[in-house]
């Protein structure tokens, strides 16, 4: 596994509920909006976490019908979903601080 994938595969959940907070979305267009911010993942992989954080109750699940083609689960976040939400961007800016700092350092010390 690439050193790309095992930091995706950290940050991923929190990047899927930030779209889905922006606005209810289905898994292939989640995958199309992942994929305009330079983030690759298959479906394949978006699809198990979808049901995880639905199990979790932090997205919820509605089927609508869609213009083109079957119905579609569109995706939305929950008040817990929300709050999980907050939690991992407070953590990602710390994470992000501290390795920023380090990574600056080079060869200062």
């Amino acid at each position: 596994m690439s050193i790309r994938s095992q930091l995706l595969k950290g940050i991923l959940e929190g990047c899927i509920l930030a779209i889905i907070e922006r606005k209810s979305v289905y898994g292939y267009e989640l995958s199309m909006l992942l994929h305009n911010y330079g983030i690759e993942v298959s479906e394949g992989s978006i699809y198990p976490i979808l049901l995880r954080l639905q199990k979790e109750m932090l997205i919820r699940g509605e089927v609508k019908k869609s213009q083109s083609g079957p119905n579609r689960k569109y995706y939305s976040l929950t008040d817990s979903g929300a709050r999980a939400l907050n939690e991992f961007q407070i953590h990602w800016l710390d994470m992000k601080v501290s390795v920023d700092q380090l990574l600056d350092m080079g060869d200062k010390n």
